[in-house]
């Protein structure tokens, strides 16, 4: 961990309850992901580096244990454009393909695919750029609905 004093072994335990909620894993996805890390399928088994391990990995996967300080202390942008990505965002949510649909989860997607760290700072051609992802994304993830419905029938 990055900070001098690593948590103590509940704190940790408490921690990674967090992000589990806070990355939106299934039950089966979690205990799947903690046997990958440890070869143990609950924290109460493990011990203190082992723990460590799992909230290392977990931070890789987008848990952040303090909220990006830019994204909550600006306004959210609500010109057309932001508006059009947010909603593009929150139908990928609907659809299953993205698992949080926070603004802050907005905004680390944002950043992946622009370099600036939320939609406030994003140009019209990044947004535009953003869109036409975001519209490509929810085509893809319809068609692969649309053929496995057609392959369950």
């Amino acid at each position: 961990m990055t900070n001098k004093r690593t948590p103590t072994v509940p704190k940790l335990i408490q921690i990674i309850h967090i992000a589990k909620n806070q990355l939106d894993l299934d039950e089966a996805t979690y205990r799947h992901m903690l046997t990958e890390q440890t070869g143990k399928s609950s924290t109460k088994q493990m011990t203190k580096s082992e723990l460590v391990t799992v909230f290392e990995h977990l931070k890789t996967k987008g848990f952040a244990t303090k909220p990006a300080k830019s994204v909550g202390k600006l306004k959210q942008a609500d010109d057309p454009q932001s508006k059009k990505i947010r909603s593009l965002w929150i139908t990928l949510y609907e659809l299953g393909a993205v698992r949080n649909s926070s603004e802050l989860a907005l905004a680390k997607y944002v950043e992946r695919q622009t370099g600036k760290s939320a939609l406030q700072f994003v140009n019209t051609t990044d947004a535009s750029r953003i869109i036409e992802s975001l519209k490509q994304w929810q085509q893809r993830v319809e068609n692969a609905q649309a053929i496995a419905a057609i392959n369950n029938k």
